[in-house]
């Protein structure tokens, strides 16, 4: 009787670690799908924010030409020049950086950069994004974002304003795209076994950006390359073309 019941609790616990085995995929997937509905939700009120910034200038245009008109006429040159020098550092920052010819891309990079500089963070920009390309707007914007976001948190961290640098880098390489974001951050980044595991204690959301990454490389058979050394963090991403 004994080795009866027992048998029957074994196929009960068995039954439960299968199904929760089953579970458990499924369970992560939709987690991270709710991430990436965030994170392009995020993405896309930045860049709401960002476009009615420069209409608002734009609107404001005709207003500027009558007030500088108004200084040269009164030969007011002195604040003329005040003006001027105002106008232009409200156009710059507004004015769109990053021209790849790919919208999506230029929507989040500008955004990011815009992010980047109110926080005081030194950029080196170089990007040239294909016109035909195997990965979707979509998986650029998520693993883009992913990559420039978690710069950004590594580099609120750093005490240092010379140590607070994103180096962004997007090219066509031996028939790949490939993309490198370099990083200043506090210390090195934590690993959990062989992965790298995101700093943010208590979010809900914790790593689910980098299997983001993780997955859209998988899933167009790409190579992924991530390297830490005492303030610095550097992913290097190659996607095949075609």
């Amino acid at each position: 009787m004994a080795a009866w019941i027992i048998g029957i609790c074994i196929c009960l616990l068995a039954g439960n670690a299968a199904l929760l085995f089953l579970w458990i995929p499924g369970y992560v997937d939709r987690r991270i799908e709710c991430f990436q509905s965030d994170l392009v939700d995020q993405h896309y009120a930045e860049v709401e924010s960002m476009y009615r910034t420069m209409r608002g200038w734009r609107h404001d245009y005709h207003n500027h030409i009558q007030a500088m008109k108004a200084y040269a006429q009164l030969e007011k040159y002195d604040e003329l020049m005040v003006y001027l020098g105002q106008l232009d550092e409200s156009l710059s920052q507004v004015d769109q950086v990053i021209k790849t010819g790919n919208l999506m891309a230029d929507a989040i990079l500008n955004s990011k950069l815009g992010l980047m500089k109110s926080r005081n963070i030194h950029t080196d920009v170089t990007v040239h994004v294909p016109e035909q390309m195997k990965t979707s707007d979509m998986d650029l914007c998520v693993m883009v974002g992913n990559l420039l976001d978690n710069a950004i948190e590594a580099c609120d961290a750093v005490k240092e304003e010379e140590n607070r640098f994103i180096r962004i880098y997007i090219d066509t390489l031996q028939n790949q795209l490939y993309i490198s974001i370099m990083n200043g951050m506090a210390g090195t980044a934590r690993r959990q076994g062989a992965r790298f595991v995101s700093n943010k204690r208590g979010d809900r959301r914790q790593g689910f950006g980098l299997q983001q990454v993780d997955r859209i490389v998988e899933k167009y058979g790409g190579y992924l390359n991530r390297q830490t050394e005492e303030g610095v963090f550097a992913t290097e991403i190659m996607l095949p073309l075609v």
